[in-house]
C-alpha cells in the first residue's frame, strides 16, 4: 500500500551531540542551505534508501543520488576541459544498476538466486562489452585515452583461452 506525499509540514525537534550539529552545519547537500534543509532532503534520501529495498527503479534512483557528487565533479571537469570520457561515464552507470539490482533484489529461495545471478551477470559482461569497445582503438574515450589498452591484456588473454578451450570442446563432441 502506497502513501500519497504529504505536502503539509510537520515540526521536528532533536537534541543531537554537537559534533553531528557541526558536521551537519559544515555539509554540503544539493538542493539545501539551512540545517532544516539539509535534514529535509537527507530523510527524503533515507526514505528512498528504505523504499528501494523493494524496488529497483527506486534503488536505481538512490544509487545516482549516491554518486551524485563524483557525477557532478565529472560534470565539471568536462565542461571547463573539454574531454569527455566514456570508461567513467559508463562505470558509474554499469555500477549504479549493478549496486540497485543487489538493493532490491528477494533472495528467498534457489530460483531468487539464480535470477539475480542472471541479472549481474548480464550487468557484468554489458560493461565489459562497452569497455572492450574501447580498446578497439589505439585511443579509448577517457581521461586517460592510454588506461583501456594498459590493462587489457591479461583480460584478452583470457578471452583467448576460452576461445581454444571452445573450440577443443567443439572438436571433441
Amino acid at each position: 500500500m502506497t502513501q500519497a506525499t504529504s505536502t503539509t509540514m510537520e515540526p521536528l525537534s532533536a537534541r543531537i551531540p554537537s559534533d553531528l550539529y557541526l558536521w551537519l552545519a559544515q555539509l554540503k547537500v544539493e538542493g539545501a542551505s539551512t540545517n532544516s534543509d539539509k535534514l529535509r532532503v537527507l530523510l527524503g534520501q533515507l526514505k528512498r534508501q528504505h523504499d528501494g529495498a523493494f524496488d529497483f527503479v527506486t534503488a536505481l534512483a538512490w544509487c545516482r543520488d549516491l554518486a551524485a557528487r563524483p557525477r557532478a565533479a565529472l560534470a565539471q571537469l568536462e565542461a571547463s576541459t573539454g574531454q569527455h570520457s566514456e570508461v567513467l561515464s559508463q562505470a558509474l552507470e554499469h555500477i549504479s544498476h549493478a549496486m540497485a539490482l543487489l538493493i532490491s533484489a528477494e533472495v528467498g529461495n534457489l530460483e531468487q538466486a539464480k535470477q539475480l545471478e542472471d541479472k549481474l551477470l548480464r550487468r557484468s559482461f554489458a560493461h565489459t562489452e562497452s569497455l572492450l569497445r574501447q580498446a578497439t582503438t589505439p585511443q579509448a574515450a577517457a581521461f586517460d585515452p592510454d588506461g583501456v589498452q594498459r590493462h587489457i591484456g591479461a583480460t584478452l588473454q583470457l578471452a583467448q583461452a576460452i576461445q581454444c578451450l571452445q573450440q577443443a570442446r567443439q572438436q571433441g563432441a
